[in-house]
């Protein structure tokens, strides 16, 4: 299934996510290189809301540029494999070896404000991220490693304190939108 219709088919959590995929939709049908960072305005990212066995704990990351506790993702660069790229950055960016999607199926969809920044040395425009959420599963018990040209630390967190933990007033509402959509005790 190609990306555009994998949004299409997406049923939207709350206003938000209705806002946010009929902005992505406009988004794909109007600019081009929407997978790319050559279209500096809006593109596409793919994230991952990583939970233990148990659905209790989630992975979380101190991210370098923002200074802050976050999600795990990237850019799609290319790809228009979403999910491949969101399991892709959760092994790059923790350490995580068994990572399994819960479904293949897209869990939650933002679009994201980035704020102008430096990265290895240049200078980066605002911009949006349409980002693609996916939900994932690994074992508390496999190694945890930090990928030192983006972050600084890895943990296991309960829910509730990687909301609390996050120092950008914007991403707690989508940390609680993505626990709140967790299935309860690991069942849909």
């Amino acid at each position: 299934m190609n990306y555009r219709q994998a949004i299409m088919d997406y049923e939207p959590y709350n206003e938000q996510e209705r806002t946010d995929k009929a902005r992505m939709l406009e988004y794909i049908d109007t600019f081009q290189d929407i997978l790319t960072r050559n279209n500096d305005a809006a593109h596409f990212t793919a994230s991952a809301w990583v939970v233990n066995e148990d659905f209790t704990k989630t992975v979380m990351v101190y991210h370098n540029i923002y200074d802050s506790w976050s999600w795990v993702g990237g850019h799609v660069d290319g790809d228009d494999n979403f999910l491949r790229v969101a399991l892709k950055e959760v092994e790059e960016e923790t350490g995580l070896q068994n990572i399994t999607p819960v479904s293949e199926n897209i869990y939650a969809i933002e679009i994201l404000d980035v704020p102008a920044h430096v990265k290895k040395g240049k200078k980066i425009r605002t911009h949006l991220h349409l980002n693609v959420t996916y939900l994932l599963q690994a074992s508390e018990t496999d190694t945890l490693a930090i990928k030192p040209d983006e972050n600084s630390a890895v943990a296991w967190m309960e829910l509730d304190e990687a909301v609390a933990r996050t120092t950008e007033p914007e991403m707690k509402p989508i940390y609680q939108k993505l626990n709140d959509k967790l299935p309860k005790n690991g069942q849909s």
